[in-house]
């Protein structure tokens, strides 16, 4: 029962990481991209565009197969591996030298954020007939709390630094990681 309920505090955690990877770069992306790019604000939208498709293309893509994987070879390594990837994606964001870069990360942020899959399928893993639905609920809880939190943090912290909120975001993705690594056992 114990490492159930562990379980499910690692996939809400790491759904809401994912969607705090959505939302957080949106208040400070055109601010980091003129600074990246030189350009005005009219350039920093069409980049931030091309960044935010590049995102959910990958998500898009990724999504399948990172489902398929993880069938394979387990939920929770798989989770393991993209909240890792995602840590990365945000220190790769935080130092990023050039708009390249920037492109760099958010394709990275689709592949390892496509995860959404991965969770739900450990949730109906963990789940019992009696509590599925409300252990699918915790999906639409991190949503929220996600679009709620991200912008905020954002924001706010981008206005001490601009790559501060991407540090704190690797800072909570890795944390998740280790809560998963050694307080969730496998399945």
């Amino acid at each position: 029962m114990k490492s159930k309920k562990s379980a499910l505090l690692f996939i809400f955690v790491t759904i809401l990481v994912d969607v705090i990877g959505i939302g957080i770069i949106l208040p400070i992306i055109p601010d980091l991209i003129m600074e990246l790019t030189g350009e005005g604000t009219a350039m920093a939208v069409i980049y931030g565009m091309w960044l935010t498709t590049a995102f959910a293309g990958m998500q898009f893509l990724f999504s399948p197969v990172l489902g398929e994987i993880s069938d394979k070879f387990g939920r929770r390594p798989i989770l393991l591996l993209a909240l890792l990837g995602l840590s990365i994606d945000y220190l790769i964001h935080a130092w990023a030298p050039s708009i390249t870069w920037l492109f760099l990360g958010r394709f990275l942020a689709g592949i390892t954020g496509a995860s959404f899959t991965v969770a739900s399928a450990y949730i109906a893993d963990v789940s019992t007939k009696e509590n599925k639905a409300k252990n699918f609920g915790l999906i639409g809880a991190a949503f929220g709390l996600g679009f709620i939190i991200d912008p905020g943090v954002g924001g706010f912290f981008g206005e001490i630094d601009i790559r501060l909120p991407f540090y704190i975001a690797a800072g909570l993705t890795f944390a998740n990681f280790l809560f998963g690594l050694f307080f969730v056992p496998s399945l």
